[in-house]
């Protein structure tokens, strides 16, 4: 146990003092984490509440037969263990359970939470990859003890039952590089308009020492980061939509902006109509044009007395699309059971010069 508090206080030393360095108080981020979600009333609750079933499908989206493997990966050892014969391993080699251990605790932990996102899993990617190689090496003993040993006098399980690993890899290989096909095919679009950003501050019509606002309305929580906007000048707005839960707010100014405690912020993910701007103060607008809209949510590439497209990307209509062939790209297949929407940057018609600080 010596070992485990050390390389706990290696992690959790450098991570508080930094922390608490920014917000110029003492803070350990991880208890402030489990505290919020697991021991108030509404913390897991606000965001977003997912089914149980909701790691296992996006498991299975990430890592495939991968993920399938790791879940079973128990099972398999215990069949080894019951039915091969097997040296004891070395003494420095921690047993199965305990290097397991980690990977079904966090399962089990996030699995209770209603509050569910694919990233809540991160931490536990490379033991997903372990646990089902070691499923992998089970199934290659027992196929070896079974269905080889019997017919040969080979005396070791790898000589004979390497086809099971290729096939494992290129299986699982092939069904990743489809999903991340799948996953650029589907959604590229708002980093590709973000970036085209960079072509339109050259814009001699712009204003040269103004700020310029970029406005995302029903489109805000695919806004990737500040760092795809060109320079200070450009500001990310909200326009009001049907979303009607608190939105982001930006650092305020200053060396000591991350120790300042924003004005307008609360932990029920209430609406802050602070964070809004009108549109007609938008010089420029991203948006996802769908057959559907709503007096919050125009379609406002047909505004065309306010608004010129400049620039379209195509992106997925997930509502309209084939759940598998969305999933997984299937060459020469996939497009015809997909369908896209435009994804435009739009420019205002109206562009205004007048400062606006962002709020």
């Amino acid at each position: 146990m010596t070992c485990e508090r050390l390389a706990s206080l290696h992690s959790l030393l450098p991570m508080v003092l930094i922390d608490s360095s920014y917000y110029n108080r003492f803070v350990v981020a991880p208890f402030n984490i489990l505290y919020y979600n697991v021991f108030t009333s509404h913390g897991p609750n606000l965001y977003g509440t997912e089914p149980w079933t909701f790691y296992f499908v996006n498991g299975f989206l990430n890592f495939n037969f991968v993920f399938v493997a790791a879940l079973l990966t128990p099972v398999f050892l215990l069949l080894v263990l019951l039915l091969v014969p097997l040296n004891h391993r070395h003494p420095a080699c921690l047993p199965y359970w305990l290097s397991l251990q980690p990977l079904y605790l966090w399962l089990l932990v996030f699995v209770l939470q209603p509050h569910k996102e694919e990233r809540f899993l991160f931490p536990v990617y490379p033991m997903i990859c372990l646990a089902g190689a070691i499923t992998v090496d089970a199934l290659q003993k027992l196929w070896f003890r079974f269905l080889v040993r019997r017919a040969t006098k080979a005396a070791h399980y790898l000589s004979h039952t390497a086809p099971i690993m290729v096939s494992a890899i290129l299986v699982c290989s092939l069904l990743g590089v489809s999903r991340i096909s799948a996953l650029y095919n589907g959604y590229h679009a708002p980093l590709d308009l973000f970036m085209e950003l960079s072509n339109v501050t050259g814009d001699s019509k712009l204003p040269a020492d103004q700020n310029i606002n970029i406005c995302v309305g029903k489109e805000w929580y695919r806004f990737p980061t500040s760092f795809f906007l060109p320079d200070n000048r450009w500001q990310l707005q909200f326009v009001k939509s049907e979303f009607r839960g608190q939105l982001p707010q930006p650092y305020g100014r200053g060396l000591n902006a991350t120790s300042v405690v924003p004005l307008h912020m609360n932990d029920m993910n209430k609406e802050e109509p602070s964070r809004y701007i009108d549109v007609a103060e938008c010089h420029f607008l991203v948006d996802l044009d769908l057959d559907t809209e709503t007096t919050w949510e125009p379609n406002y590439s047909r505004l065309s007395a306010d608004w010129t497209v400049i620039k379209s990307v195509p992106f997925l209509d997930v509502a309209r699309s084939h759940n598998f062939f969305r999933a997984f790209f299937i060459p020469f297949v996939s497009s015809d059971y997909c369908i896209y929407a435009p994804y435009n940057l739009l420019r205002s018609k109206h562009l205004k010069l007048g400062k606006h600080d962002p709020r």
